[in-house]
């Protein structure tokens, strides 16, 4: 009998470390749609092939913008998050991305990378400037389709 009661007690520790660690990471995975979507099996499905539907377009939307004007991956990311609301490859995703997106920001807070990147910087505007000036000097302010041979 106390193997039992004690199994048992295993199972609700596991339990509550993993709504825990669930916690920490973020709100639980899963559907977010309304109860009486959920109850209705054919209903929860077409809830859910249209939270895809308007997702994919959002996130067409985002592929479009990224050689053309716009925010492209801001649009994107919010096909994403309106595919998280249903799916849970897209919460995982999305998660992941965070997480990611929080390292790269604390890395370029680092003293010694900003350091890096003023000082790359600087060399390649210098590298621009001299650039620029050797051609001001050899052509003066004409365009290169209007040079001819010299």
């Amino acid at each position: 009998m106390n193997t039992g009661s004690n199994k048992s007690g295993e199972a609700a520790v596991a339990e509550d470390r993993s709504g825990t660690e669930d916690a920490a990471a973020g709100p639980a995975l899963g559907s977010r749609a309304p109860e009486f979507v959920k109850a209705r099996r054919a209903l929860h499905l077409s809830w859910q092939v249209g939270v895809f539907v308007v997702g994919l377009a959002v996130v067409v939307a985002g592929i479009i913008m990224l050689p053309l004007p716009g925010p492209g991956w801001v649009v994107i990311f919010g096909g994403m998050a309106i595919w998280a609301t249903e799916f849970v490859w897209a919460q995982l995703v999305l998660r992941w991305t965070k997480r990611k997106v929080t390292e790269a920001a604390q890395r370029a807070l680092d003293p010694k990378v900003r350091r890096r990147n003023i000082v790359l910087t600087s060399i390649g505007v210098v590298i621009i400037g001299v650039l620029a000036g050797i051609y001001l000097w050899k052509f003066g302010l004409e365009m290169p389709w209007k040079i001819k041979d010299q």
